[in-house]
């Protein structure tokens, strides 16, 4: 086991408004593996990745990576272990408007030890030709191409995507699946990725269905297919 989930419980609010999201959830992942969190809007599946990416901290249960917790990290710590071991991947791309292509993929190598080749990646993503362009010079697609390149160019063992496809077309949507594929089988990273588009699903190793706050369903997949193949 590479990531324990041990009995998360989140609310938000209190009194009359006290919401709980997350109601006691528990799984495991290993070293590698694709999860796809699947679950409609309010689910709690943006929560449940917070948290295990240290952005939000649980009510109570713990996260453990690697056989650390993140429960009993100082704040200090922990911001050391987001640096280190964590990728993320928005919906929105949140790049440094006045830093072209590569420098917005290089604030990603500064934070890490060990980061990847900066040109290696950008060719992998296919954006070596725009690498000079600022961010309001490329397509959305290739915006979340450099906002991925930055994730991944720290090494992270563990990548969060929250649904990285959500504000793409369909072909663009596609592309960017397939190079999450490619990061996968290519760098290794363990990918947990938060998605309401039910196709998705068939591409991931394991598939973790949340609804209202717990989990209706965990299964692993026996007959995944490519990201080329998938549609809806």
């Amino acid at each position: 086991m590479f990531i324990g989930i041990s009995d998360i419980k989140k609310h938000f609010g209190e009194g009359e408004s006290r919401v709980e999201v997350l109601k006691g959830i528990s799984f495991e992942l290993e070293k590698g593996e694709f999860c796809v969190l699947l679950g409609p809007s309010g689910s709690g599946k943006s929560t449940l990745l917070n948290i295990i990416g240290g952005i939000d901290r649980a009510d109570s249960g713990y996260i453990s990576i690697g056989g650390e917790k993140t429960a009993d990290m100082s704040e200090k710590a922990l911001t050391q272990y987001r640096r280190k071991h964590l990728g993320y991947i928005f919906q929105m791309y949140n790049l440094i408007p006045n830093l072209n292509i590569k420098e917005n993929i290089e604030v990603g190598a500064y934070l890490s030890d060990n980061p990847l080749n900066v040109d290696d990646i950008l060719r992998t993503l296919g954006l070596y030709e725009h690498r000079h362009k600022l961010p309001n010079q490329l397509s959305g697609g290739q915006q979340q191409r450099t906002a991925i390149g930055r994730a991944i160019v720290k090494n992270p063992d563990i990548l969060l995507c929250d649904e990285p496809t959500g504000a793409l077309d369909y072909n663009t949507s596609k592309e960017i699946l397939k190079l999450i594929e490619t990061v996968n089988q290519k760098y290794g990273s363990t990918i947990i990725m938060v998605t309401h588009n039910d196709a998705i699903k068939n591409m991931a190793d394991r598939v973790v269905k949340l609804r209202d706050g717990v989990i209706r369903k965990n299964t692993v997949n026996e007959k995944k297919v490519s990201a080329e193949e998938l549609e809806w």
